[in-house]
């Protein structure tokens, strides 16, 4: 055991070169490789073998973390787009918003303006307003405007569109009012033609496209294109403003009145603005008061007095007769004879004259000139 011993702990006989050597060597080999690098530049290839060799390698062991930087700009890029699209697309929804209401406004304004310019000269006050309801039916035409008796509407008070008449106020509430359309089976216009200054009624038919001329006469004068404005009597509506035009004329000889059909102007279905108007009392064009309504007028304005009557004319003065004795008896005849062969005394009208413009005639004298015997 202690021979095994001592032999196990003695040191193994060592093989190769010394230490020193190899360092001498290994040192020389560097020297003589930096000394051609920098002369020849030949280790350059072996370099970039070397790096295109190791390329994969750096690429497998940055690959994880170059994935996770990847993946986290992916979603952060895309959390951001999220973010900007919301964003834009509040901004769009704002803007549209926004030129929906600019439109709607410059809608209003062009209506308003319309109406504004559409205006008769005799109205003194007008007052706008919009539709907020409409029940337009066969057997009704009516709408509904914000406006009532809070802004001094008042029951049969007209109300025009842009373009043309709309109707009248119905029924007034403190804050709305019910308009009855001129469309309205229940309703009817005095109209007049321009063309020629004929006056009828337009009555509604229940269609917002249609009203109908129902008392003309077959022979009246009208025909397809003619303008109808409002003749102003009714005490309503003024005179001469825009109603309707005239779409057909039918003459049936079976029927002794013309069917007549006419498109209002306004559009009825489609106006959201409309114009309440107050008139002035003294214009001439007003609408003529109603047999009921008080009367009224300009108080500057007298009764003029009525023209004295034409004088009558002079008396024909008394004729002297002219008699001829040798034919004295034959013109006695022929004048006693003429008046009842001349005209048959149906056919003259009897007449009474008084006795002092009748000069007094004898059988044989001829009758003075102007005068019927």
């Amino acid at each position: 055991m202690a021979a095994f011993a001592t032999g196990a702990t003695r040191s193994l006989p060592q093989r190769g070169p010394a230490p020193g050597l190899r360092f001498f060597i290994y040192a020389v080999l560097a020297l003589t490789l930096m000394v051609l690098d920098q002369r020849g530049g030949w280790l350059e290839r072996v370099r970039y073998g070397l790096q295109a060799a190791a390329y994969p390698l750096q690429l497998a062991m940055n690959s994880p973390s170059a994935a996770w930087n990847w993946t986290r700009k992916i979603f952060e890029a895309r959390d951001a787009l999220q973010v900007e699209n919301a964003r834009l697309r509040e901004a769009n929804r704002t803007l549209r918003m926004a030129n929906l209401r600019t439109a709607a406004l410059e809608q209003e304004n062009a209506a308003l303006r319309g109406l504004r310019t559409r205006l008769p000269g005799l109205v003194d006050q007008w007052l706008p307003g919009e539709v907020i309801g409409t029940e337009t039916t066969t057997l009704r035409q009516r709408l509904v405007v914000d406006r009532g008796a809070a802004n001094g509407v008042f029951k049969g008070q007209a109300v025009l569109a842009n373009e043309g008449l709309l109707g009248q106020t119905l029924r007034v509430g403190p804050w709305s009012t019910e308009v009855i359309l001129v469309t309205d089976p229940e309703h009817a216009v005095p109209v007049q033609v321009v063309r020629n200054g004929l006056r009828t009624l337009a009555v509604g038919s229940g269609d917002p496209e249609t009203l109908t001329l129902p008392y003309l006469p077959i022979q009246s004068d009208i025909k397809e294109g003619d303008l109808l404005v409002t003749s102003g009597l009714g005490g309503v509506f003024p005179q001469g403003y825009p109603v309707a035009r005239v779409a057909q004329v039918r003459r049936d000889g079976t029927s002794p009145l013309a069917q007549v059909r006419a498109t209002p102007l306004a559009a009825l279905d489609r106006d959201r603005i409309v114009s309440f108007v107050w008139f002035r009392d003294t214009h001439p064009a007003g609408p003529a008061p109603r047999a009921d309504a008080p009367r009224g007028g300009d108080p500057a304005l007298k009764p003029l007095a009525t023209p004295p009557a034409p004088a009558p004319p002079p008396a024909l003065a008394p004729v002297a007769p002219i008699v001829t004795p040798a034919s004295a008896p034959a013109a006695s005849t022929a004048v006693s004879a003429a008046p009842a062969a001349a005209v048959p005394p149906a056919s003259l009208p009897t007449t009474t004259v008084p006795p002092a413009s009748v000069p007094a005639v004898s059988k044989t004298s001829t009758p003075p000139a102007g005068t019927r015997p």
